[in-house]
């Protein structure tokens, strides 16, 4: 063989053997794709941390969050419940008991997927104060009158007492309202409570007029309770307009639902009574803490020994009553629909 084909053979071996030798190495290896987490449903304060190990099985488009940091200067023990109500898998569902029942027995008897429960409106032995609405349905009204002494002689008032509502389309609203006519009545919204006082004569009964600005209210699914603690954005406690005294300016135990300006809901529980562990909040305190979460609009459930929210099927705050959870009439429950 020539030399100069001998060249050429060396130099197309070593080609061949450089190639192969580069195509036998191991590919770099593929960086998996970043774990991305979750948007949260609420920015809330510092102070809040997200309570995971009540979350185990929850879908998206619900949250839990805690808070032991203290609050005015009093301990807290304190829970809270955020959810959209637009997601297409959960609903808010006011559940009614002719009979008093625990809020973890309603919570026990729906049937279905649940994920939360906290305790409605006011109510007696059987009887339910505050409105509790379903789809449309109405099991209770808010209270359409009350007694109270003026001028040393018993009096009928008509208050128009708080609501938390959610439209077919699930826009929340927190409002005052009335039942105008007999039963059920048609429930007129008002923009601003009838200016009821307990030092002054009664106010005309409400009316499709009066107060005025009313219009009938288009929520289908609701819970009643008193005060109403935020309305428009701002901190508007309307306890001597509901004619409502539950120990307003001490701290006890509270329980309130309320919305974000872009539509998410809360449910709030603070423990109180506690000395090991939550103080408890009064009604200013619990608009404002509820403010600082975001809430536009709030009103104040039924609370002190009434309080308790049960989360995954776990409790949470530690009730008032010596006895332990108390029964009630009504209660929120958030579910699979």
């Amino acid at each position: 063989m020539k030399k100069t084909n001998k060249f050429f053979y060396f130099l197309l071996v070593s080609f061949l053997f450089i190639n192969c030798s580069k195509n036998n190495q191991a590919a770099p290896p593929v960086n998996p794709p970043p774990v991305v987490a979750p948007t949260p449903l609420i920015t809330l304060p510092a102070e809040w941390t997200k309570a995971t190990n009540l979350m185990t099985g929850f879908p998206s488009g619900i949250e839990v969050y805690k808070r032991t940091a203290a609050f005015n200067g009093k301990a807290m023990n304190a829970y809270c419940v955020v959810f959209d109500p637009k997601n297409s898998s959960i609903e808010l569902k006011p559940v009614y008991s002719s009979t008093n029942k625990k809020p973890s027995e309603l919570y026990a008897n729906e049937s279905g997927t649940n994920y939360a429960v906290i305790n409605g409106g006011f109510f007696g032995t059987n009887a339910s104060y505050s409105l509790t609405q379903y789809n449309g349905s109405i099991q209770a009204i808010n209270i359409k009158s009350l007694t109270r002494t003026y001028n040393g002689a018993n009096t009928t008032y008509y208050p128009t007492r708080g609501a938390f509502g959610l439209t077919s389309a699930g826009i929340p609203d927190v409002t005052w309202i009335y039942h105008v006519g007999a039963g059920n009545g048609t429930i007129y919204s008002y923009p601003q409570p009838s200016a009821n006082n307990v030092t002054m004569a009664p106010q005309p009964q409400p009316s499709a007029t009066f107060p005025a600005g009313g219009a009938v209210w288009n929520a289908i699914t609701a819970i009643g309770g008193s005060p109403v603690l935020i309305k428009n954005n701002t901190v508007n406690v309307t306890d001597d307009e509901e004619l409502i005294d539950i120990d307003n300016t001490s701290s006890r135990a509270r329980s309130a639902i309320g919305h974000t300006s872009d539509g998410k809901i809360i449910l709030l529980a603070v423990e109180g009574n506690n000395s090991s562990g939550g103080a408890g909040l009064n009604l200013k305190e619990t608009a404002d803490l509820m403010k600082g979460m975001g809430c536009t609009g709030a009103l104040n459930l039924d609370g002190g020994g009434s309080t308790y929210m049960m989360v995954n099927g776990l409790p949470t705050v530690k009730p008032s009553d010596a006895g332990g959870e108390r029964p009630v009439i009504s209660a929120i429950i958030i579910k699979k629909k």
